[in-house]
């Protein structure tokens, strides 16, 4: 009960957060969504001035680098994934067969780690003692693979194709409200303003100051964004 009271419930790595575990996935999926549809759908606003191709268009876009972008981040994941299990595997098959080697290898870890070698001593001799204990302090201190950590490849690949969506839609909405010429620049505003926004509402998990963060997306997102209007209204014209 004292410990209970003693923990600081504003403390990120208290809290139980599933979107924490995929944070990278929504905002590069939420900032490639606005930034490469508002650069495609620009040049072809610019090059048509068909409000019915750039709808057409932009939705073709955001439906099929969604689901290329979901298909991107589970493999990605996944591969890395599957890299960790087979050093697991590995340090599994390592336990079993050197015993000793590895028990003389954790206490290497340990001194070089920092601790002193008689409390290094007992601890690798007590860790040596229970297969699943040594497992556990080998994956923590050699794989360097945090024990218990939730695999993200679904979880991912779903997160960023819906960030991707969300993205793509903020500066795709101009041109369902608005004419043409009147689209192009609310489309350009809302996307920098979506930027802004995003780069805030990672605040929640960095603790960073929000407007830091908000011109910080703002400034990088509009660095791509800028090229990709470049290269859009240039191939438009």
């Amino acid at each position: 009960m004292e410990i209970e009271r003693r923990i600081n419930k504003d403390y990120i790595h208290h809290q139980k957060s599933t979107l924490s575990n995929v944070l990278k996935e929504v905002v590069f999926g939420a900032e490639d969504g606005m930034v490469s549809t508002l650069g495609s759908i620009t040049g072809i606003a610019i090059g048509s001035n068909n409000h019915s191709t750039v709808i057409l268009a932009g939705v073709v876009i955001v439906a099929v680098e969604s689901i290329s972008m979901g298909i991107g981040s589970y493999l990605s994941n996944r591969s890395q994934e599957e890299v960790e299990e087979r050093k697991i595997k590995e340090e599994k098959e390592e336990l079993e067969k050197f015993p000793r080697e590895e028990k003389e290898e954790l206490l290497a870890i340990y001194l070089e780690e920092g601790w002193s070698e008689k409390l290094a001593l007992e601890m690798s001799e007590e860790v040596s003692k229970n297969h699943n204990l040594m497992l556990k302090e080998m994956k923590i201190h050699e794989l360097k693979i945090a024990d218990g950590e939730d695999t993200v490849s679904v979880k991912g690949a779903i997160s960023m194709f819906f960030a991707y969506i969300l993205g793509g839609i903020i500066p795709l909405f101009a041109y369902f409200i608005l004419p043409i010429n009147n689209a192009i620049p609310f489309s350009i505003t809302i996307t920098l303003i979506g930027l802004f926004v995003l780069g805030m509402s990672t605040t929640k998990f960095t603790k960073q100051p929000l407007i830091k963060s908000g011109f910080k997306v703002l400034i990088m997102g509009g660095i791509a964004l800028s090229a990709g209007l470049v290269a859009g209204v240039l191939l438009g014209q």
